[in-house]
């Protein structure tokens, strides 16, 4: 079985870690969780199917927002959360 590979903006990702906390390298463990929870993000207006992967890392339990094609899952954002609300945001 092949392996899935992960890929991201690099843009997206300083961004990312500036406005959250979480790069989104440490986000692919989000992945390896497994009791982790997949969900396609239904709101997303794109032509391309968005979806949310929730998995423990660390003490916290990640929501990544990617999109999956042919093995590859593209990483778009991605932050802690607990009970529905995020929690951790640096302050600009």
């Amino acid at each position: 079985m092949a392996k899935t590979r992960f890929d991201w903006d690099q843009d997206k990702d300083n961004k990312n870690q500036r406005k959250h906390g979480v790069s989104f390298a440490l986000a692919q463990l989000a992945f390896a969780d497994p009791k982790r929870v997949i969900a396609e993000d239904l709101s997303h207006g794109s032509s391309e199917r968005r979806y949310f992967c929730f998995g423990q890392v660390g003490a916290g339990v990640l929501t990544v927002r990617f999109t999956y094609r042919e093995g590859l899952i593209r990483i778009h954002g991605a932050g802690y959360w607990r009970k529905g609300k995020r929690i951790y945001e640096r302050q600009n």
